[in-house]
């Protein structure tokens, strides 16, 4: 029933919050559902380690070592989300962003919040379905119920460039998962062609790995190309990227993080479903010469984007595009090695890429833009925290030593020499190199510098204990990896090696 309880804990939490009056109440169902969702992913997780994969209702929940990786990963980005969404938001209200002229009543105020807590359960319960649903089209509508409770936080703040980013991630989005259900459907097809089966039987992952070998091959290499176009432009792999910036820009801070590093692990591991099929299928070199193309280009792309960056919260979500190439690079270098290093860097970047987005919004509150030329540099004078949070992260996350990120690319970069290649590791060094240096000058001069006379501002305890608490987790991260979580992902990693 663990499988139940993780679908039920988020999906009561949003009508509870929408009929709520009070603001502590909505922010308390909100923490209480997250930790409990938290505590739930980890029990799941263990129970998967000691008995082996999970399975509800003749085998339509589902959940073997990458569904538990995928949900534990989730449940910690929403409840670190949620602890900092209390802090942001009151910051929000207290700037006077949800009302257009101040004197108007602060229970206007109320509708807004009653917005954020009750559609973000809804975006973390479609997120959680994905990793549970064992059926192909099920993980499918998942994904696209992800896309149509996260549209309304980008549109949140109701700005005329709120709602060109929405429509812009809607219509991008909407493309990108109309091509995965013709490969889904097409995936359908290749089953029914080669089984006989009648039934949506035929789309259940528990049926299709035993039998992918019999699966028609031409019909297998479309839809693997459609699959990989559709869940790659919600993972904002280039080209297919374009509506990350807008969005990641507009939506708040706390809804950015979530799609920064919660979407971004659904669509990948909905792509690493099919990859396992298609290699089973047809042998592993057609999807991994069109995962390392793909990978690599969205790296590139991320490059010169990064290095003339004018705005710190683009350069966020261009750092996501980045690491998005990265994940997708190391499932196409493939092999025990190329496997790990994915599944590590995309726990890894799960764990640091909030931190960095807390900071970006910290820093935007106090001096009220996101724009690098309008800030005065120095915040490390009136911002002592945030400032040195950001640049602690921003190592983190360009992978610098000796934080965790450097482990997985490390990782990632042996799988690309020990697999024959020469030439693309030494071109993932050079992206690596460019994006660090890129990333590093635009946070210093923001970070560093004379002080700029600005009043302090760090004052609230939801946004500090979740920057403080976030930060010792990386830092410990970087030294020791819990025995428990490494072994899940080993045994995630150990699916797609396997092919199993």
């Amino acid at each position: 029933m663990i499988l139940l309880w993780l679908l039920i804990v988020p999906l009561t939490a949003s009508p509870l919050a929408f009929f709520l009056r009070r603001r502590s109440v909505m922010e308390v169902v909100n923490l209480a559902a997250f930790t409990i969702l938290l505590c739930l992913a980890a029990a799941l997780g263990f129970q998967v380690l000691r008995s082996g994969p999970v399975s509800l209702w003749d085998g339509f929940f589902y959940a073997d070592d990458l569904s538990a990786l995928v949900v534990l990963l989730t449940s910690f980005v929403a409840l670190v989300c949620s602890i900092y969404a209390v802090g942001y938001l009151r910051q929000d209200e207290r700037n006077g962003i949800f009302r257009e002229k101040q004197e108007l009543p602060s229970t206007l105020v109320i509708p807004k919040l009653r917005e954020y807590y009750s559609l973000t359960p809804l975006f973390v319960f479609s997120m959680v379905l994905v990793a549970l649903a064992n059926n192909l089209g099920i993980l499918w509508v998942a994904i696209e119920g992800t896309t149509l409770a996260s549209v309304f936080l980008v549109i949140f703040y109701g700005r005329e460039t709120s709602l060109e980013a929405a429509w812009k991630y809607a219509i991008i989005g909407g493309v990108g998962l109309s091509m995965a259900l013709f490969g889904t459907i097409l995936t359908y097809y290749s089953a029914h062609q080669a089984l006989g089966t009648e039934t949506l039987a035929g789309l259940n992952w528990s049926v299709l790995v035993e039998n992918a070998a019999h699966l028609d091959k031409p019909t297998m290499r479309l839809a693997f190309i459609l699959i990989l176009l559709g869940y790659g432009t919600k993972a904002g792999i280039a080209p297919m990227h374009t509506w990350k910036p807008d969005a990641y820009s507009e939506a708040p801070i706390p809804a950015a993080a979530m799609l920064a590093a919660g979407v971004l692990n659904c669509a990948l591991y909905g792509l690493v479903r099919f990859y396992i099929l298609t290699s089973k299928c047809l042998g592993p070199q057609f999807a991994s010469h069109l995962l390392i193309l793909f990978g690599l280009l969205s790296m590139g792309v991320a490059v010169p984007f990064i290095l003339v960056q004018k705005n710190f919260r683009r350069l966020l979500a261009y750092s996501s595009i980045d690491h998005a190439g990265i994940m997708v690079l190391a499932l196409g270098f493939g092999g025990p090695l190329g496997v790990l290093g994915m599944f590590l860097h995309m726990t890894f970047h799960s764990i640091t890429k909030p931190l960095l987005f807390f900071c970006a919004g910290n820093v935007q509150q106090h001096l009220k833009t996101d724009l690098f030329r309008e800030a005065k540099g120095g915040l490390i004078h009136s911002m002592p925290l945030s400032g040195v949070a950001f640049l602690m992260v921003t190592l983190a996350v360009t992978g610098a030593p000796p934080f965790s990120l450097f482990l997985s690319e490390f990782t990632i970069l042996r799988a690309g020499f020990s697999g024959g290649y020469l030439f693309l590791p030494i071109l993932f060094i050079t992206f690596l190199v460019a994006i660090f240096s890129g990333f590093l000058i635009h946070i210093a001069r923001l970070v560093l510098g004379p002080d700029p006379d600005l009043p302090p501002a760090e004052t609230c305890r939801w946004k500090k204990s979740s920057v403080v608490g976030l930060a010792v987790v990386i830092i410990v991260m970087g030294f020791w990896i819990p025995a428990p979580l490494f072994r899940l992902i080993q045994g995630a990693a150990d699916i797609v090696v396997n092919r199993r």
